[in-house]
């Protein structure tokens, strides 16, 4: 990461499709998968699978503010993913799939809680919103097979999908 560029972490469930659609986006520059939000250093996939960590999976992107806004991320982040569910996406259940924005400053955390409270009144979704909006406090990097996964695997597991604007 360098100065024209800002990084953002994303959680909303399984982390291999939610990677997939935000490596394709104009502006992000690189994503990885891995672990946050939880209260274990180091923690493995078999570890925050078992949902003793309170770690979630999420993507780290890195991308340039002057091509991808973090508000407009964040728009696409709302697009990716149910964010009325607690700790599910689809078939995925457990606290680490839950719905969390992690900011790296004040000025994240502001834009956060203003696009979840646009998402919020837009009326798009029935039920209430839920994502979480916390500091980001470690990310840690998953196992090289979750990298990039479907781009190894195109037909893998994946429940994302962009809903319309």
């Amino acid at each position: 990461m360098n100065s024209e560029t800002e990084k953002a972490i994303l959680a909303g469930g399984c982390f291999w499709g939610a990677q997939e659609i935000l490596r394709q986006q104009n502006g992000v520059i690189e994503t990885r998968v891995g672990y946050t939000g939880g209260n274990t250093a180091d923690p493995t996939y078999e570890d925050v699978k078992a949902g003793q960590t309170g770690h979630a999976e999420a993507v780290e992107i890195i991308f340039d503010p002057s091509t991808l806004s973090y508000s407009d991320l964040l728009r696409l982040f709302f697009r990716l993913h149910d964010p009325t569910t607690i700790n599910r996406q689809d078939s995925d259940v457990g606290t680490q799939y839950r719905s969390a924005i992690f900011f790296e400053n004040l000025e994240q955390r502001s834009l956060a809680e203003q696009i979840r409270a646009e998402v919020e009144q837009s009326g798009r979704w029935k039920d209430p919103v839920v994502t979480e909006i916390s500091p980001a406090k470690g990310f840690f990097p998953a196992e090289d097979y979750h990298q990039d996964y479907l781009q190894k695997n195109p037909l893998g597991y994946n429940c994302h999908w962009l809903r319309p604007e």
